[in-house]
């Protein structure tokens, strides 16, 4: 874009910097949450639980398939992201 685009778009640099950092925000916020390792540990204390007698093993069976169905979530939305758009 030249210096006269450049000008006559400068009033709208805050809409596309608000834009921007939303973006990023959104980002972070699905690594976050698309992020295996927090479901990992807690899988691992969850079997830690349950070996020390904290927990029964209803619960645990329970909680178990909760946690291993997020990891099959976070699985195929990390294999979905990899897949070329309109592969």
């Amino acid at each position: 874009m030249g210096l006269v685009g450049n000008i006559l778009t400068f009033p709208f640099a805050p809409v596309r910097g608000v834009g921007w950092v939303v973006d990023k925000v959104r980002q972070a916020a699905e690594e976050e949450y698309y992020d295996p390792a927090p479901v990992q540990e807690e899988l691992v204390n969850l079997e830690r639980a349950r070996t020390e007698g904290r927990i029964d093993e209803e619960q645990f069976a329970r909680r178990e398939e909760e946690l291993l169905h997020r990891l099959e979530e976070i699985s195929a939305y990390r294999l979905q992201q990899d897949t070329p758009p309109g592969s």
